[in-house]
Protein backbone atom coordinates (compact mmCIF):
# COMPACT_ATOMS: atom_id res chain seq x y z
CA UNK A 1 0.00 0.00 0.00
CA UNK A 2 1.37 3.41 -0.94
CA UNK A 3 0.86 6.65 0.97
CA UNK A 4 -1.89 7.91 -1.35
CA UNK A 5 -3.93 4.73 -0.80
CA UNK A 6 -3.38 5.06 2.94
CA UNK A 7 -4.66 8.66 2.85
CA UNK A 8 -7.84 7.50 1.11
CA UNK A 9 -8.36 4.77 3.69
CA UNK A 10 -7.69 7.30 6.47
CA UNK A 11 -10.57 9.38 5.14
CA UNK A 12 -12.81 6.33 5.19
CA UNK A 13 -11.62 5.48 8.73
CA UNK A 14 -12.57 8.99 9.92
CA UNK A 15 -16.02 8.54 8.36
CA UNK A 16 -16.40 5.02 9.77
CA UNK A 17 -16.90 3.80 6.20
CA UNK A 18 -14.23 1.10 5.86
CA UNK A 19 -15.12 -2.46 4.96
CA UNK A 20 -13.63 -5.16 7.24
CA UNK A 21 -10.91 -5.95 4.68
CA UNK A 22 -10.03 -2.29 4.22
CA UNK A 23 -10.01 -1.76 7.99
CA UNK A 24 -7.49 -4.57 8.43
CA UNK A 25 -5.30 -3.27 5.61
CA UNK A 26 -5.50 0.21 7.09
CA UNK A 27 -4.40 -0.96 10.56
CA UNK A 28 -1.50 -2.97 9.13
CA UNK A 29 -0.27 0.04 7.15
CA UNK A 30 -0.81 2.30 10.14
CA UNK A 31 1.49 0.16 12.29
CA UNK A 32 4.06 -0.27 9.53
CA UNK A 33 4.22 3.46 8.69
CA UNK A 34 3.87 5.63 11.81
CA UNK A 35 5.15 8.57 9.74
CA UNK A 36 1.80 8.56 7.91
CA UNK A 37 -0.12 9.36 11.10
CA UNK A 38 -0.72 12.95 9.97
CA UNK A 39 -3.15 11.66 7.33
CA UNK A 40 -5.30 10.19 10.09
CA UNK A 41 -5.24 13.43 12.07
CA UNK A 42 -6.12 15.51 9.00
CA UNK A 43 -8.96 13.14 8.12
CA UNK A 44 -10.38 13.31 11.65
CA UNK A 45 -10.33 17.13 11.61
CA UNK A 46 -12.00 17.19 8.21
CA UNK A 47 -14.69 14.73 9.30
CA UNK A 48 -15.43 16.97 12.27
CA UNK A 49 -15.72 20.01 9.98
CA UNK A 50 -18.01 18.13 7.61
CA UNK A 51 -20.18 17.08 10.55
CA UNK A 52 -20.49 20.69 11.70
CA UNK A 53 -21.45 21.79 8.17
CA UNK A 54 -24.03 19.06 7.58
CA UNK A 55 -27.66 20.10 8.20
CA UNK A 56 -29.80 18.01 10.54
CA UNK A 57 -31.93 15.47 8.63
CA UNK A 58 -34.87 13.67 10.27
CA UNK A 59 -34.63 9.86 10.12
CA UNK A 60 -37.05 7.95 7.87
CA UNK A 61 -40.18 6.48 9.52
CA UNK A 62 -38.82 2.96 9.01
CA UNK A 63 -36.09 3.65 11.57
CA UNK A 64 -38.74 4.27 14.24
CA UNK A 65 -40.39 0.95 13.39
CA UNK A 66 -37.07 -0.86 13.70
CA UNK A 67 -36.37 0.72 17.09
CA UNK A 68 -39.81 -0.14 18.44
CA UNK A 69 -39.44 -3.73 17.24
CA UNK A 70 -36.05 -3.92 18.94
CA UNK A 71 -37.41 -2.52 22.22
CA UNK A 72 -40.40 -4.88 22.21
CA UNK A 73 -38.08 -7.85 21.76
CA UNK A 74 -39.62 -8.90 18.45
CA UNK A 75 -36.36 -9.99 16.82
CA UNK A 76 -38.02 -11.30 13.66
CA UNK A 77 -39.91 -8.06 13.08
CA UNK A 78 -36.75 -6.09 13.74
CA UNK A 79 -34.81 -8.15 11.22
CA UNK A 80 -37.58 -7.80 8.65
CA UNK A 81 -37.70 -4.02 9.02
CA UNK A 82 -33.92 -3.71 8.89
CA UNK A 83 -33.77 -5.88 5.77
CA UNK A 84 -36.46 -3.76 4.11
CA UNK A 85 -34.48 -0.60 4.90
CA UNK A 86 -31.21 -2.01 3.53
CA UNK A 87 -32.74 -3.51 0.38
CA UNK A 88 -34.80 -0.44 -0.49
CA UNK A 89 -31.86 1.92 0.11
CA UNK A 90 -29.42 -0.17 -1.89
CA UNK A 91 -31.92 -0.74 -4.71
CA UNK A 92 -32.46 3.00 -4.91
CA UNK A 93 -28.72 3.49 -5.12
CA UNK A 94 -28.58 0.98 -7.97
CA UNK A 95 -31.22 2.91 -9.86
CA UNK A 96 -29.39 6.19 -9.33
CA UNK A 97 -25.99 4.89 -10.35
CA UNK A 98 -26.85 2.64 -13.29
CA UNK A 99 -30.19 3.93 -14.56
CA UNK A 100 -32.73 1.39 -13.25
CA UNK A 101 -32.66 -1.28 -10.59
CA UNK A 102 -33.61 -3.99 -13.10
CA UNK A 103 -30.72 -3.30 -15.49
CA UNK A 104 -28.17 -2.88 -12.68
CA UNK A 105 -28.78 -6.41 -11.43
CA UNK A 106 -26.88 -7.76 -14.46
CA UNK A 107 -23.35 -7.16 -13.13
CA UNK A 108 -20.83 -9.61 -14.57
CA UNK A 109 -18.29 -8.92 -11.82
CA UNK A 110 -20.47 -10.62 -9.19
CA UNK A 111 -21.22 -14.37 -9.43
CA UNK A 112 -24.70 -13.89 -7.97
CA UNK A 113 -25.46 -11.33 -10.67
CA UNK A 114 -24.58 -13.84 -13.40
CA UNK A 115 -27.36 -16.05 -12.10
CA UNK A 116 -29.93 -13.26 -12.36
CA UNK A 117 -31.39 -14.80 -15.50
CA UNK A 118 -32.29 -17.97 -13.54
CA UNK A 119 -34.89 -16.04 -11.55
CA UNK A 120 -38.16 -14.52 -12.53
CA UNK A 121 -38.16 -10.74 -11.87
CA UNK A 122 -41.65 -10.98 -10.47
CA UNK A 123 -40.67 -13.75 -8.06
CA UNK A 124 -39.30 -13.18 -4.54
CA UNK A 125 -36.54 -15.66 -5.41
CA UNK A 126 -34.92 -12.93 -7.55
CA UNK A 127 -33.63 -11.42 -4.30
CA UNK A 128 -30.24 -13.23 -4.24
CA UNK A 129 -29.21 -11.76 -7.61
CA UNK A 130 -30.35 -8.32 -6.52
CA UNK A 131 -28.46 -8.69 -3.25
CA UNK A 132 -25.30 -9.60 -5.14
CA UNK A 133 -25.60 -6.54 -7.35
CA UNK A 134 -26.23 -4.40 -4.28
CA UNK A 135 -23.00 -5.71 -2.74
CA UNK A 136 -21.07 -4.77 -5.89
CA UNK A 137 -22.50 -1.26 -5.95
CA UNK A 138 -21.83 -0.87 -2.24
CA UNK A 139 -18.17 -1.75 -2.75
CA UNK A 140 -17.86 0.68 -5.67
CA UNK A 141 -19.72 3.42 -3.83
CA UNK A 142 -17.51 2.98 -0.74
CA UNK A 143 -14.35 3.33 -2.81
CA UNK A 144 -15.74 6.46 -4.44
CA UNK A 145 -16.64 7.86 -1.03
CA UNK A 146 -13.11 7.30 0.23
CA UNK A 147 -11.62 9.11 -2.76
CA UNK A 148 -14.07 11.99 -2.30
CA UNK A 149 -13.35 12.18 1.42
CA UNK A 150 -9.63 12.17 0.72
CA UNK A 151 -10.14 15.10 -1.63
CA UNK A 152 -11.92 17.01 1.14
CA UNK A 153 -9.04 16.23 3.49
CA UNK A 154 -6.56 17.57 0.96
CA UNK A 155 -8.51 20.78 0.43
CA UNK A 156 -8.86 21.44 4.15
CA UNK A 157 -5.22 20.58 4.79
CA UNK A 158 -4.18 23.13 2.18
CA UNK A 159 -6.46 25.75 3.70
CA UNK A 160 -8.67 26.07 0.64
CA UNK A 161 -12.44 26.29 0.46
CA UNK A 162 -14.44 26.16 -2.73
CA UNK A 163 -14.66 29.95 -2.86
CA UNK A 164 -10.90 30.27 -2.34
CA UNK A 165 -10.18 27.85 -5.16
CA UNK A 166 -12.48 29.75 -7.51
CA UNK A 167 -10.85 33.05 -6.59
CA UNK A 168 -7.40 31.59 -7.19
CA UNK A 169 -8.30 30.14 -10.58
CA UNK A 170 -10.08 33.31 -11.73
CA UNK A 171 -7.32 35.79 -10.94
CA UNK A 172 -6.69 38.55 -13.48
CA UNK A 173 -3.23 38.98 -15.09
CA UNK A 174 -2.71 42.01 -12.85
CA UNK A 175 -3.45 39.96 -9.73
CA UNK A 176 -1.11 37.21 -10.91
CA UNK A 177 1.65 39.79 -11.49
CA UNK A 178 1.03 41.33 -8.06
CA UNK A 179 1.43 37.95 -6.38
CA UNK A 180 4.68 37.32 -8.29
CA UNK A 181 6.03 40.75 -7.40
CA UNK A 182 5.20 40.35 -3.70
CA UNK A 183 7.00 36.99 -3.69
CA UNK A 184 10.13 38.38 -5.40
CA UNK A 185 13.16 39.02 -3.15
CA UNK A 186 13.66 42.53 -4.58
CA UNK A 187 10.01 43.65 -4.30
CA UNK A 188 9.50 47.30 -3.46
CA UNK A 189 6.58 49.69 -3.17
CA UNK A 190 5.71 53.35 -2.71
CA UNK A 191 2.32 54.80 -1.73
CA UNK A 192 1.09 58.27 -2.64
CA UNK A 193 -2.16 60.23 -2.51
CA UNK A 194 -3.82 61.24 -5.77
CA UNK A 195 -4.54 64.96 -6.23
CA UNK A 196 -8.30 64.44 -6.66
CA UNK A 197 -8.57 61.93 -3.84
CA UNK A 198 -7.73 58.30 -3.36
CA UNK A 199 -4.57 56.34 -2.67
CA UNK A 200 -2.22 54.84 -5.25
CA UNK A 201 0.47 52.27 -4.42
CA UNK A 202 3.08 51.28 -6.96
CA UNK A 203 4.60 47.82 -6.49
CA UNK A 204 7.46 46.53 -8.63
CA UNK A 205 10.28 44.03 -8.97
CA UNK A 206 13.37 44.93 -11.03
CA UNK A 207 14.33 41.28 -11.43
CA UNK A 208 10.90 40.46 -12.90
CA UNK A 209 10.74 43.68 -14.92
CA UNK A 210 7.13 44.13 -13.84
CA UNK A 211 5.14 46.74 -11.95
CA UNK A 212 1.53 47.21 -10.90
CA UNK A 213 -0.46 49.96 -9.27
CA UNK A 214 -3.02 49.28 -6.56
CA UNK A 215 -5.63 52.03 -6.25
CA UNK A 216 -8.35 52.70 -3.70
CA UNK A 217 -10.85 55.51 -3.38
CA UNK A 218 -10.16 57.14 -6.73
CA UNK A 219 -12.65 59.75 -7.99
CA UNK A 220 -15.53 58.54 -10.13
CA UNK A 221 -15.20 58.89 -13.88
CA UNK A 222 -17.77 59.65 -16.51
CA UNK A 223 -18.67 57.05 -19.12
CA UNK A 224 -16.30 58.63 -21.63
CA UNK A 225 -13.24 58.65 -19.35
CA UNK A 226 -10.59 56.16 -18.19
CA UNK A 227 -7.46 56.21 -16.08
CA UNK A 228 -4.26 55.84 -18.08
CA UNK A 229 -0.87 54.82 -16.73
CA UNK A 230 2.40 56.27 -17.98
CA UNK A 231 6.04 55.33 -17.66
CA UNK A 232 8.53 58.21 -17.64
CA UNK A 233 12.11 57.14 -18.43
CA UNK A 234 14.43 60.07 -18.86
CA UNK A 235 12.69 62.32 -21.39
CA UNK A 236 10.57 59.54 -22.86
CA UNK A 237 6.90 59.20 -21.91
CA UNK A 238 5.20 55.93 -22.81
CA UNK A 239 1.62 54.80 -22.25
CA UNK A 240 1.39 51.76 -19.97
CA UNK A 241 -2.29 50.96 -20.50
CA UNK A 242 -5.70 52.10 -19.30
CA UNK A 243 -8.02 50.79 -16.59
CA UNK A 244 -11.28 51.50 -14.84
CA UNK A 245 -11.50 51.25 -11.03
CA UNK A 246 -13.50 48.42 -9.52
CA UNK A 247 -16.61 49.64 -7.68
CA UNK A 248 -16.27 49.85 -3.92
CA UNK A 249 -12.81 48.40 -3.48
CA UNK A 250 -9.19 48.14 -4.52
CA UNK A 251 -8.19 47.88 -8.15
CA UNK A 252 -4.98 46.25 -9.37
CA UNK A 253 -3.71 47.46 -12.74
CA UNK A 254 -0.71 45.98 -14.56
CA UNK A 255 1.74 48.29 -16.29
CA UNK A 256 2.01 47.24 -19.92
CA UNK A 257 5.39 47.18 -21.64
CA UNK A 258 8.82 47.07 -20.04
CA UNK A 259 9.71 48.35 -16.59
CA UNK A 260 13.11 49.33 -15.20
CA UNK A 261 14.30 50.45 -11.80
CA UNK A 262 14.28 54.27 -11.72
CA UNK A 263 11.22 54.70 -13.96
CA UNK A 264 8.54 57.12 -12.84
CA UNK A 265 4.98 55.77 -12.84
CA UNK A 266 2.29 58.37 -13.47
CA UNK A 267 -1.48 58.29 -13.90
CA UNK A 268 -3.88 60.68 -15.57
CA UNK A 269 -7.54 60.87 -16.64
CA UNK A 270 -7.95 60.43 -20.39
CA UNK A 271 -10.78 59.99 -22.92
CA UNK A 272 -12.26 56.51 -23.24
CA UNK A 273 -9.84 54.30 -25.16
CA UNK A 274 -6.81 56.25 -24.00
CA UNK A 275 -5.08 59.44 -25.01
CA UNK A 276 -5.52 60.09 -28.75
CA UNK A 277 -2.12 61.78 -28.93
CA UNK A 278 -0.07 59.13 -27.16
CA UNK A 279 0.81 61.68 -24.47
CA UNK A 280 -1.07 62.78 -21.33
CA UNK A 281 -3.85 65.27 -22.12
CA UNK A 282 -4.34 66.27 -18.47
CA UNK A 283 -2.19 66.88 -15.43
CA UNK A 284 -1.12 63.66 -13.70
CA UNK A 285 -3.07 62.67 -10.59
CA UNK A 286 0.03 61.05 -9.14
CA UNK A 287 3.67 60.44 -10.09
CA UNK A 288 5.75 57.85 -8.22
CA UNK A 289 9.50 57.47 -8.74
CA UNK A 290 10.90 53.96 -8.35
CA UNK A 291 14.47 54.91 -7.36
CA UNK A 292 14.24 53.12 -4.00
Amino acid sequence: MNEQEFAELAAGFALDALSPDDAQAFERARQAHPEWAHHVEDAAETAALLADMAPAVPPPPSVRAALLAQISGDAQASDDVRSDIEISSATGLLAAVQGTADSSVQDATDPAAERAGDYDDASPTALPATTGAIAVVRRRWTRGLLALAASFVLLVALGFGVASVNEYLNRTPAQVALAAIEAAPDAASVTAEATDGGVVTARWSPSLGQAVVVTDGLPELTDDQVFELWVLRGEDVTSAGTFEPAPGGETVALLEGSFEQGDTIAMSVEPAGGSPTGLPTSDPLVAITTDA
